[in-house]
């Protein structure tokens, strides 16, 4: 049999199996966990899990739902295994989804000798690109004005109720979530349940009805005021939310979570030593113009953390109103 027959063969019996694998070799070094982690929804998330040294994601891609395993192969590979309708695509994208693409040679901050540690630290740290607008922009939404504890509690619950059961040999309660059909589908009680007044509710819906307008962003490449802009035309997505998106689905680098309650104190505190608002976070960013969301994020994966002091954020839960 030819090398290419077996190439073929075995291919053919990946499939049969419904898993398909790939190896992944960056040219740099790459933080898998640190990498992947804004994919996160909290500790419970039934569509993130890691187990040991695997992390597995539970994907809504637009070839179907795909279980995704991600490990280490060596010191300079990482090896990529899916299972589900939507394994080859999710193998496919797998690169850009571990930072290929992510280019951090321009950033310089050897002058600042925070993130020159900082970077000097995380040298595996890249932005990921998942390619999947809807499967970012949705959880987004859920996040705005309310804690990450209430948002991630409504992400569980709708996962569960309304979401795919992961396919493959995964871990116990993985769950990807529904289509954009699927989320449009979903009843009102239902988002009342889960904590979800009509306010946010109402912006899935309408971000829904235009899903694959929102997927053909991906082609104007990572990000920009473009991208934003187009997000932003959905009522209902503003600022941070379409920038919370963009970092995800189209690993945007300059893209700061401008309105988050915490992120302008933690650059804040970071760079000088005392907080600030968001435009005080943009003032102190704006040396780093082009690549604002890497050093977010380096100073969000350093280990730093601001004082735990001052007001607390009034938690409301909708599900009483």
């Amino acid at each position: 049999m030819s090398s290419t027959a077996s190439v073929t063969a075995v291919r053919g019996a990946e499939l049969a199996a419904g898993r398909v694998d790939t190896v992944y070799r960056p040219d740099g070094p790459v933080d898998v966990r640190a990498t992947l982690r804004p994919l996160q929804r909290g500790s419970g998330d039934p569509a993130f899990r890691v187990v040991g040294a695997d992390t597995w994601l539970a994907l809504r891609t637009p070839a179907g739902p795909a279980s995704v395993l991600v490990r280490r192969a060596g010191p300079a590979a990482i090896a990529v295994s899916a299972w589900g309708d939507g394994a080859e695509w999710a193998v496919t994208h797998a690169p850009e989804m571990l930072g290929r693409g992510d280019d951090w040679s321009d950033l310089d901050v050897s002058t600042h000798p925070f993130l020159a540690d900082a970077r000097h630290r995380q040298p595996g740290l890249r932005l990921l690109r998942t390619n999947a607008v809807v499967a970012a922009l949705v959880p987004a939404i859920m996040e705005q004005k309310v804690t990450s504890r209430q948002a991630w509690r409504a992400w569980r619950y709708l996962l569960r109720r309304f979401g795919t059961p992961a396919p493959g040999p995964v871990p116990a309660d993985m769950w990807v979530q529904p289509t954009a059909a699927g989320w449009a589908a979903v009843p009102s009680w239902e988002w009342h349940r889960a904590g979800i007044e009509p306010g946010r509710s109402a912006t899935v819906m309408r971000a829904m009805r235009v899903a694959p307008a929102l997927e053909r962003t991906l082609a104007l490449g990572r990000g920009g005021a473009t991208v934003s802009e187009r997000l932003r035309s959905v009522p209902g997505v503003g600022r941070w939310t379409a920038a919370e998106t963009a970092q995800r689905a189209h690993g945007d680098p300059d893209a700061p979570s401008v309105g988050d309650y915490h992120v302008p104190a933690l650059v804040g505190w970071a760079l000088t030593g005392g907080p600030v608002d968001d435009d005080g976070m943009l003032e102190l960013l704006e040396p780093y113009r082009g690549h604002r969301e890497r050093v977010v994020r380096l100073i969000g994966g350093s280990g730093f953390r601001k004082p735990s002091f001052g007001p607390r954020m009034t938690i409301q839960d909708h599900r009483d109103h």
